[in-house]
């Protein structure tokens, strides 16, 4: 764990002292689970739950938010299980799919979902004859059902391709008022109705947290950097992780603690669990 500043420790410190009652949320890919070029081998930190489990009886709920639907993240994660053996010790496990739009909890073992935006499907239709058009046919599009995402991380120059089929892709978008969302070697395109900024201000008023701690890693989570900052200045004690990679080092200007990878999340949540013991 590394600290930004003078100021971030004493965030740190100050959270320290409601650990009780503070509530754990963090981004799944690049956070808890390695980056890999086929989004669908992607499987959770081999420690993290243990690191995860570890948080359960000290504090108040724990949970991933993230751009994946939310059936897909219990799975590459193991979450069912997770959640019930941390719900037994007393702390519940939330999972907040496709940026907050979707929810499962430890205590009720479902999902709920909306339906699919509007133009989604005719943005679907359309997609393959623009991404010719970039010279980017062979980009991965992943239909996630309330989403759709376009990786350029299996072509020759990732970043080139994204440069050069984003544009394009947004353009596409805004012709079906759907947003766009820039990541990591990726461009995805959803409703705008709800962001993980919303989704963790939301659980956290739910969950009545007196303090929070939010972990990610691609720019869909600035959103939540921001919310955290923002109720922090309010007076909630609050602490930004960035999850460093070279593909988005901007983000660690927002973050009060910076960690190298999955393996660097695990090492903070387990810090976090030993001093709130």
């Amino acid at each position: 764990m590394e600290f930004t500043s003078d100021a971030a420790r004493e965030h740190w410190d100050s959270l320290l002292g409601v650990v009780p009652g503070a509530v754990v949320a963090l981004d799944f890919d690049g956070t808890l689970s390695p980056v890999v070029d086929d989004p669908a081998a992607a499987r959770i930190h081999d420690e993290a739950a243990d690191a995860l489990t570890g948080l359960a009886g000290v504090v108040r709920a724990v949970a991933v938010i993230t751009g994946r639907p939310a059936r897909q993240a219990i799975a590459m994660g193991d979450l069912d299980e997770l959640g019930l053996e941390m719900r037994r010790r007393g702390t519940d496990l939330f999972v907040l799919g496709q940026y907050g739009n979707e929810r499962w909890s430890s205590a009720e073992r479902r999902i709920v979902s909306p339906r699919p935006p509007a133009g989604l499907a005719s943005f679907e239709r359309e997609l393959p004859a623009v991404l010719r058009a970039a010279d980017a046919a062979d980009a991965y599009v992943e239909e996630k059902g309330l989403a759709v995402a376009v990786h350029t991380r299996r072509l020759p120059d990732p970043a080139e391709a994204l440069a050069r089929l984003s544009g394009p892709v947004a353009g596409l978008a805004a012709r079906h008022g759907l947003t766009v969302e820039p990541g990591r070697h990726v461009v995805e395109v959803r409703s705008g109705s709800m962001d993980k900024g919303q989704a963790l201000r939301m659980l956290l008023a739910e969950q009545q947290a007196e303090g929070v701690v939010f972990g990610g890693d691609d720019l869909g989570d600035v959103a939540a950097f921001e919310a955290v900052r923002a109720l922090r200045a309010d007076g909630l004690p609050g602490v930004v992780v960035c999850v460093a990679s070279e593909e988005q080092p901007a983000l660690a200007e927002l973050a009060d603690v910076v960690v190298e990878g999955p393996g660097g999340t695990v090492t903070m949540l387990r810090a976090l669990a030993a001093r709130g013991r």
